[in-house]
């Protein structure tokens, strides 16, 4: 039986307008998208600091494009 496959995540880069309780609103590039970001385990576990300003990378989940994850700040 073959490996299922997992649904491949959406990236997009945005600016970090505010930040909600340990998590980031992120307004995207592309639109005037929203998008509610968490920081990726890999960001925390290097103590990656974010804040308000900021240029992000973001993967969002095909299923829920109101939320996503922050992977990379750019300088």
């Amino acid at each position: 039986m073959p490996a299922q496959e997992k649904e491949q995540a959406i990236e997009a880069t945005g600016t970090v307008v505010e930040e909600v309780r340990g998590a980031f609103r992120v307004k995207l590039d592309n639109a005037e998208h929203m998008v509610l970001c968490r920081l990726a385990g890999k960001m925390r576990k290097f103590r990656i600091r974010v804040v308000p300003g900021d240029r992000v990378r973001i993967e969002m989940s095909p299923y829920d494009l109101t939320r996503g994850r922050i992977t990379f700040r750019e300088r």
